[in-house]
């Protein structure tokens, strides 16, 4: 895929020199929520617009350097690590630089999150299946060979939480059958934790069985 086809160049930095009326303008008319800011045409970061709001309208952005966020992204960072950048910073907008901290355009976040739901992780059909195991245990190689083995593909895959020395992997995988997977990884030591609607009907099956047992032995 190739994500220099989203750039976006239809927004024009405001200049360090840029009186925080025309800012916050510009925000009243736009649902950004940062703007890029350059001096003598070099980029120098993002306003926000709770920050442009909260100051002198009167006043130079230079006036406030100190709130002009410095982040971006540049031409050959891959679309995972773009969306990483979106979510650490909370924006919808972000700054593409090419040589020289020359502002190129923006990437917008719907399209960045357009391109994830064309990845087979979410565009092709499966069942997802979450699954945790001590951190000094924990192999992905041995997690695609449970899958694997029982007949499933791995869609995609990625660690959705490490707490108390606990990883915890989320799986999209490309099988209707998930109780023969869930099964076999706790044959060995996973906990899974999503729930399955094959695994709660043998549970229950189970259940009507010990009860029957338990009944017939009275």
């Amino acid at each position: 895929m190739d994500i220099q086809n989203y750039i976006i160049n239809d927004l024009k930095p405001f200049d360090s020199n840029d009186l925080l009326k025309q800012v916050k303008n510009a925000f009243n008319q736009l649902t950004f929520s940062h703007i890029p800011v350059t001096e003598e045409g070099v980029f120098i970061g993002c306003i926000s617009e709770t920050d442009a709001h909260c100051f002198d309208g009167d006043k130079k952005l230079q006036d406030y350097r100190y709130a002009i966020e410095p982040f971006y992204v540049t031409l050959h960072t891959n679309w995972l690590d773009i969306l990483e950048a979106f979510a650490q910073k909370g924006a919808n907008i972000m700054p593409v630089l090419g040589e020289n901290g020359i502002y190129l355009g923006y990437y917008e976040l719907s399209d960045i999150m357009d391109l994830f739901n064309e990845t087979p992780f979410l565009s092709e059909s499966g069942g997802i299946i979450v699954v945790e195991k001590g951190s000094h245990d924990y192999s992905f190689s041995e997690i695609s060979q449970i899958i694997e083995s029982n007949d499933g593909k791995v869609l995609g895959a990625f660690i959705s939480k490490i707490e108390n020395d606990i990883t915890q992997t989320t799986i999209k995988i490309g099988h209707s059958g998930m109780n023969a997977i869930a099964q076999t990884f706790r044959r060995y030591g996973y906990h899974v934790v999503s729930e399955h609607e094959e695994d709660k009907m043998n549970e229950e099956l189970k259940e009507r069985s010990d009860y029957l047992n338990k009944y017939l032995n009275i």
